[in-house]
């Protein structure tokens, strides 16, 4: 899920209270296309669309437009769009994980995260920067990544972020073994979400992921796990009880599928590109361009129908090729070859250096 710009026919008033043949356009801000742009305002609206994927380790799937919303600027696109998603789910359409970017997870649980947790969406985001790392705590368990930590963890492990992008095989391994480390140290669920929301944790010490000297059993462990050193001098709950209960208000915002940012959450998050993709065919001037002009029509509702007729039209197209590329790989099956690749069009050096040599 995501949202992108739309520029109104219209032309923005000349000052503020001016006439406009476009009223319900507001001031939005996008990023610039140009060299150091970050970002430049337009006049128009917002256009919010959820685009289908597979699921994760599932078959293909078309990756089609199943919901959209069109809005002013002024109106936040982020609680806007759940009502939409509320519809889609009453429908009868079941919606298994949501994907995200940090736009969408910063915002108050109340008005994104929980309303799609009611729904029944499990949340695959990335979390903005101000919102990783650690925030307070729960029954003496840190609070960090949307996760409950020992309070023994390191601080280095709940600080972590995301891979940067261009990261080598190294560095990818690196960060996974961090990650992994991590995860022996988060509480462990016992339960699923009740009617309220509410589920159960149990210290990792109890559930063999670590050694600790407040649960004495652990210590029969091997010493390839994690050992803490030194416990709390006074126990919290989550060192001296059984289990933790654990309320919806608790990491309401930050609580998501996979552990952030695990192999597994990066893997599943690369399959928001799919609504990027949404975006640039829509936006391709040699099929359907909606930049400025592609329909001199104004008012929200007018617009919302032509975008609407566009998306279908995309939609089909997807659905061609889809179908296509199905049929391809059936008639290879059946010949025995393999999938079709795509040809590789980048040469390397060596490839240079083989074309420059004489005979």
């Amino acid at each position: 899920m995501d949202w992108t710009d739309l520029e109104s026919f219209a032309r923005p008033p000349l000052y503020d209270g001016a006439p406009c043949a476009g009223p319900e356009a507001s001031w939005g801000h996008r990023r610039g296309d140009g060299p150091g742009q970050k970002d430049e305002l337009f006049w128009g609206y917002y256009l919010s669309a959820a685009t289908m994927v597979a699921a994760g380790g599932g078959p293909a799937v078309p990756e089609v437009v199943r919901a959209a919303k069109l809005s002013s600027c002024h109106i936040d696109p982020v609680p806007a769009m759940v009502p939409v998603i509320g519809d889609l789910v009453a429908s009868g359409t079941a919606v298994g994980d949501v994907l995200a970017d940090s736009a969408y997870a910063h915002r108050v649980a109340a008005h994104w995260a929980l309303p799609l947790r009611a729904l029944g969406a499990k949340l695959v985001t990335d979390l903005h920067p101000n919102d990783r790392g650690p925030r307070g705590t729960f029954g003496g368990a840190t609070c960090a990544n949307g996760n409950l930590y020992c309070p023994a963890t390191p601080v280095a492990l709940l600080g972590l972020g995301p891979l940067p992008r261009g990261a080598n095989a190294e560095q990818v391994a690196a960060h996974d073994r961090t990650t992994a480390e991590a995860a022996r140290y988060k509480l462990c669920r016992v339960s699923a979400d009740d009617a309220d929301g509410y589920h159960r944790v149990a210290c990792p010490a109890t559930m063999g992921k670590l050694r600790c000297p407040a649960r004495p059993a652990s210590l029969a462990l091997s010493h390839e796990r994690p050992t803490v050193l030194a416990p709390p001098e006074h126990l919290p709950p989550c060192c001296s009880q059984r289990t933790l209960t654990v309320p919806a208000s608790v990491n309401a915002k930050t609580a998501q599928k996979h552990d952030y940012p695990s192999a597994a959450w990066r893997t599943s998050y690369a399959r928001r590109t799919a609504v990027e993709r949404s975006y640039s065919t829509i936006k391709d001037p040699a099929s359907n361009d909606i930049s400025r002009g592609w329909c001199r029509l104004m008012g929200l509702s007018a617009v919302t129908v032509f975008v609407a007729c566009c998306l279908v039209v995309a939609n089909l197209r997807v659905l061609d090729a889809f179908e296509a590329r199905a049929a391809d790989d059936a008639r290879r099956t059946a010949a025995g070859l393999g999938p079709k690749r795509r040809r590789r069009r980048r040469k390397s050096v060596a490839d240079l250096v083989n074309a420059a040599t004489p005979p």
